[in-house]
């Protein structure tokens, strides 16, 4: 996957260095596009090192997981959580460390990662700064104080950046919405990814000693209060009292997780998984696969479903309507319970519906989504900043070093 120079008598140009900073590698969007850039940048043209604090202790390390191969720098004060003397540690730590590396390009993930590795970055006087944004906490995450005081602190932020990267045009829209950044400051870049070959429907069933024969509805992601997990399982409800041998199935980890296991109305119907590695089984054994967030950014989950070819369900949140191509790969639906009840009805009530729309969303998000299109995008956005900045030549343009 790696993007390589085409002719082998040119010369290179050297070698930029890029530090890459994110709070923590848990299972998700973020590390998998993480690991996707640290293994596919041509080496011979990038030198990057990443740098991650710890996983919390209801998230499963996707480094420990997936991606033993990727080298990782551990930052024990850089985590989710918000608090002030870890918060300077962190800062300290990276400030010494970019001092160490003396990168060309800081590139951040995730809102405290990108905070503290851009105060960190002016401070070390690193020459150019990137972030991506995978979503944003602009709506159902905090309060309106505490939502200015993010947005305000955001602003001040991307007047030093010289790319501001979004996974998706509503996310991007969003945050200009609020003027955070300018809109020559973007570059949108949808995630992209892989999915190992899925057993066949008998076989995935097996494995999770499901009923062959029974409706399975799935959520794969993170199980906490902004995916709205209480939504699920109202949902749930209404499709069981229509379907009542239909069967729910729970793949992640997260806070919410216990509230969950703490379901007792809805009987063997609702099997929480916890996180698997194999996650290509759970959508091979889904008719449909869920979502009921009140905020997203792109999510990885339903990209994967559509490369496993599963028709979704999901709010028109966020950059999902940029992933579900709505009653052609799936169905969108407001955050109403029973409008997202009507519309997995109806995919469990026709087979063949269901296999159009798989059809659809197989071929789909294979063109758009593939991780070989992330690593060409942020190439491509490295090489721009590297041709302005005058470490490659101006006759390298776009794509010239593929």
């Amino acid at each position: 996957m790696s993007i390589k120079g085409g002719n082998p008598g040119a010369v290179r140009p050297p070698r930029v260095r890029v530090m890459r900073v994110i709070a923590r590698m848990n299972v998700g969007g973020p590390a998998l596009q993480v690991s996707a850039l640290m293994r596919g940048l041509d080496p011979e043209l990038f030198d990057h090192r990443l740098f991650a604090g710890s996983v919390g202790p209801d998230e499963a390390d996707y480094i420990e997981h997936c991606a033993c191969d990727v080298p990782v720098t551990r930052v024990p004060a850089l985590g989710r959580a918000v608090r002030p003397w870890d918060d300077l540690r962190a800062l300290a730590e990276l400030t010494a460390a970019m001092r160490r590396f003396r990168p060309h390009i800081v590139h951040t993930h995730t809102a405290k990662a990108g905070a503290l590795g851009r105060i960190a970055a002016a401070a070390a006087r690193v020459p150019a700064r990137v972030h991506t944004f995978h979503g944003h906490l602009l709506h159902g995450y905090f309060s309106p104080a505490r939502t200015r005081l993010v947005v305000a602190t955001e602003r001040l932020l991307a007047r030093r950046c010289d790319r501001l990267l979004s996974v998706g045009t509503r996310v991007r829209d969003d945050l200009l919405a609020v003027g955070i950044g300018r809109s020559g400051q973007y570059v949108v870049v949808p995630p992209g990814t892989s999915l190992p070959s899925p057993p066949d429907r008998a076989e995935a069933r097996k494995r999770l000693q499901l009923p062959e024969h029974r409706p399975v509805v799935a959520y794969v992601g993170r199980v906490t209060r902004i995916k709205r997990p209480d939504r699920f399982l109202e949902v749930a409800r209404e499709v069981r009292r229509a379907v009542p041998d239909a069967v729910f199935l729970v793949c992640g980890e997260g806070e919410q997780l216990p509230h969950l296991a703490e379901v007792r109305d809805l009987d063997s119907s609702l099997r929480l998984l916890g996180w698997r590695s194999d996650v290509e089984t759970v959508y091979a054994a889904a008719d449909v696969v869920l979502l009921t967030s009140d905020n997203e950014g792109m999510p990885l989950s339903l990209i994967e479903a559509g490369l496993a070819g599963v028709p979704v369900v999901a709010t028109n949140v966020g950059s999902v309507a940029e992933v579900v191509r709505d009653r052609e790969t799936g169905f969108l639906a407001s955050t109403s319970s029973a409008e997202l009840a009507r519309h997995t009805l109806r995919l469990l009530s026709d087979e063949e519906l269901r296999s159009r729309m798989g059809d659809s969303a197989a071929a789909w998000t294979a063109q758009r989504f593939g991780a070989r299109r992330l690593v060409t995008d942020i190439h491509d956005v490295y090489a721009s900043i590297a041709i302005a900045h005058g470490w490659w030549p101006a006759s390298l343009r776009k794509g010239d070093q593929r």
